[in-house]
């Protein structure tokens, strides 16, 4: 039986623990927040068990043990720090640190210590991206040479956010959310799936700006952000992030024989789609009836629910929690999530002048889930 503990018991706490309940083999030791009132909540809800402080419940955990660090953005470096120094591994919720000095900081602490640490998301380790993956690999639709790639939510500021609730009654952290950004917090779901897929990026090409007024309490992080994304294999990638525009998670893969399509991002079992172009007398024509492509079985465990919460949030602590027992190095490495924070801190920075910013950073090649291997 393999072990996790939390620190912060917020609004996607509720998300880890119900996908946790998928994975019986893993069990949820101790959990702590410095809010008392939201902790005793959330025990009470799941029946799991509270520690005094992070000092108590690391103190509590085995190095075996995978801490889960769901704290606000601020507080993830000195919660991971924390954790990393007292000889745990650490899987952390987006991003890794709000800066990349910080990021730098646990890259080496853990390098220093032999540890594992990584952040959120793990969709990529999911049915869709790994399906998606093979796909590429067996070129369906030929050479993938340029991605568009859509993170936008629709106009959040307008939304019943203060209404928002999650499963064991935590506020969505809504003045938080607006501090942090929707790049940080959302482009890592493309940006995972495509450094697994494609190999690390070399330049970031972007621009971003605050088109609304969200919270008359202080300064807020931009809500619309546009990157061209160049990769070292070649690949040329475009992708928008706004809490503005009208909902569109949509991914297009653009090959030389077609169009690799997938409509959302958050659901694990989104459908993966090609669309073959041919020639038509003097018409180019890309098919209006889309194949769909189905992945290799058995695949992981599904969650079942709706909007974000048919994301299996528990992939990612499975994962690590694997590789650690096995004694390897986990998919989701640290060199990974590096670089995946400094190329979404180089899209959310970038302003009006930002402009082209090579990537000091980068990763080895990521291998596919075992079930999604191609043949």
């Amino acid at each position: 039986m393999s072990a996790v503990s939390f620190i912060g018991t917020g609004f996607v706490a509720d998300f880890y623990m119900r996908s946790l309940k998928t994975f019986p083999d893993i069990a949820v030791k101790w959990v702590y927040d410095r809010n008392p009132t939201r902790l005793a909540e959330f025990c009470a809800y799941w029946g799991v068990k509270a520690a005094s402080s992070i000092e108590d419940l690391l103190a509590k955990t085995d190095k075996e043990d995978l801490i889960l660090n769901l704290t606000n953005p601020g507080e993830h470096f000195n919660v991971s720090f924390a954790c990393l120094n007292f000889g745990r591994n650490v899987y952390s919720e987006k991003p890794l640190a709000t800066s990349m000095e910080d990021a730098y900081k646990l890259h080496a602490l853990a390098a220093e210590r032999g540890l594992h640490i990584t952040s959120a998301p793990c969709s990529l380790l999911g049915q869709a991206p790994q399906t998606l993956w093979d796909a590429v690999k067996n070129e369906v639709a030929g050479k993938i040479v340029l991605v568009y790639a859509e993170l936008d939510d629709d106009y959040i500021p307008q939304a019943p956010y203060r209404r928002w609730m999650s499963e064991s009654g935590a506020p969505w952290p809504w003045d938080d959310e607006f501090r942090v950004g929707c790049t940080v917090e959302h482009a890592g779901y493309y940006l995972t799936w495509l450094i697994a897929i494609f190999g690390p990026v070399r330049t970031v090409v972007a621009a971003s700006a605050e088109v609304t007024v969200k919270s008359p309490e202080g300064p807020t992080a931009p809500d619309l952000s546009v990157a061209t994304l160049f990769f070292h294999s070649g690949l040329v990638a475009r992708l928008t992030c706004s809490i503005v525009a009208r909902h569109n998670h949509s991914l297009r893969l653009i090959g030389s024989r077609g169009v690799l399509e997938i409509d959302e991002s958050w659901n694990n079992t989104a459908k993966v789609r090609f669309r073959r172009r041919f020639v038509v007398r003097r018409k180019l024509i890309n098919s209006p009836i889309a194949k769909r492509l189905k992945g290799k079985l058995p695949m992981h465990p599904k969650v079942g629910r709706r909007g974000a919460q048919t994301m299996n949030f528990a992939l990612g602590p499975w994962e690590m929690l694997a590789a650690i027992k096995e004694r390897r190095e986990s998919r989701l490495t640290a060199d990974f999530a590096l670089h995946v924070n400094e190329v979404t801190l180089a899209i959310q920075n970038a302003g009006e002048h930002g402009g082209s910013q090579r990537m000091k950073t980068t990763c080895g090649p990521i291998r596919p889930m075992n079930w999604a291997e191609a043949t």
